[in-house]
């Protein structure tokens, strides 16, 4: 409902976390960020930075509700009193912000029952109980066949409750929005960031959105699947009506006031199926890297899929992350974005006629680049 009344309003309902992001000289900017579902939408809502002076700030973890302010910025609050997170995965060690959030006062659906009354999750810590009731009911061990708690079993927790939640998250006014992430689970081909080359071009990242599948028990291995905007499942109307209407907010938007679009992927696999980047807290060196270049700080080397950081432009000090990998991440392999070009074509001849010529002009310029 609220994706058509922001439609027939002009304003924009989405499926996006909203976080305030200071650095170490106190400079703000406000960031969403697009996620479909286990790939890191909550974690990256609650991060706890690893770079010393930057701070991460929790405004929302699932819905951004936004609206042209009197300073032709959009403006994003967070609709929503809680948060319901995916339980599986979340551990001390991947959100301690959410296991610190739901230690009382918390609804848990479709978990396992532990011995002692309280409740497990796949992922929740380093060892399993040796012995509890799952969730549906029957007895349960390590060596049990199936999963203690449903992939998808969910907490449900006061947003104040969270130990990284903002001041003003439930401010009406809302916060003013700099930059847009979007991103999916990709083992290959997506470099760990990139930033668009314009609004309609960040439209066009959106609009292709996709995970990989990477095992052959749920598709065939390789395959995109494709979520636009992460919305696909809850756009209330034809999806390219609603690509048209970003499309729209860009037109009634200044350029130089329209937040910058980004695309991340945390997951580049290597030769051996391990994941290069590290991931959770340093996260954050992309985002720092993000922050310069909404302030025109961090330099960029232009791709055929878009801006990526220059050499040298991103922060990995400290980390065991050696030059190779870090061209790795960040490298673009035309071949491969070839490759993977008519399964772009085939998901958006789905939307037949609807679709908005800017979209098809931009996979036209794609193609172009690509020779």
């Amino acid at each position: 409902m609220a994706s058509i009344m922001a439609r027939d309003e002009g304003w924009m309902a989405e499926h996006m976390l909203i976080i305030k992001l200071t650095s170490p000289e106190g400079k703000v900017k406000h960031i969403t960020g697009a996620f479909p579902s286990a790939t890191g939408k909550t974690n990256l809502a609650m991060l706890i930075p690893t770079l010393e002076g930057w701070t991460v700030e929790t405004v929302g973890d699932d819905i951004a509700w936004m609206k042209f302010g009197d300073d032709g910025r959009l403006y994003a609050i967070n609709p929503e009193a809680g948060f319901f997170g995916v339980a599986p995965g979340t551990g001390e060690d991947t959100n301690p912000n959410a296991m610190a959030a739901i230690r009382e006062n918390t609804i848990f659906t479709n978990c396992a029952l532990t011995d002692d009354g309280d409740v497990w999750w796949e992922g929740m810590t380093s060892e399993p109980p040796a012995h509890a009731i799952d969730w549906h009911g029957k007895e349960w061990t390590p060596d049990s066949p199936t999963p203690a708690a449903h992939p998808n079993a969910r907490f449900t927790v006061p947003a104040d409750q969270t130990p990284s939640i903002a001041p003003n998250w439930d401010d009406p006014a809302g916060v003013p929005i700099d930059a847009f992430l979007f991103g999916g689970r990709r083992a290959s081909v997506v470099p760990l960031v990139r930033e668009a080359f314009d609004w309609e071009h960040g439209v066009f990242l959106g609009a292709t959105m996709s995970s990989e599948q990477t095992a052959a028990a749920f598709g065939k291995v390789g395959e995109l699947r494709f979520d636009p905007f992460a919305m696909l499942p809850f756009c209330g109307y034809n999806m390219a009506d609603y690509f048209e209407h970003w499309l729209d907010i860009g037109r009634r938007g200044d350029a130089d006031q329209l937040p910058r679009i980004f695309y991340v992927n945390w997951f580049r696999k290597d030769a051996d199926g391990k994941f290069v980047w590290p991931g959770f807290g340093e996260n954050s060196r992309v985002l720092e890297w993000v922050f310069r270049r909404c302030d025109g700080e961090a330099e960029a080397v232009e791709t055929t899929v878009g801006l990526v950081p220059a050499p040298g432009e991103l922060n990995v000090e400290g980390l065991d992350l050696s030059a190779e990998d870090l061209d790795f991440l960040t490298r673009v392999d035309d071949e491969a974005v070839k490759g993977e070009l008519d399964q772009v074509r085939a998901h958006l001849a789905k939307f037949g006629d609807k679709l908005p010529a800017e979209i098809t002009q931009q996979l036209s310029a794609l193609e172009q680049r690509l020779g």
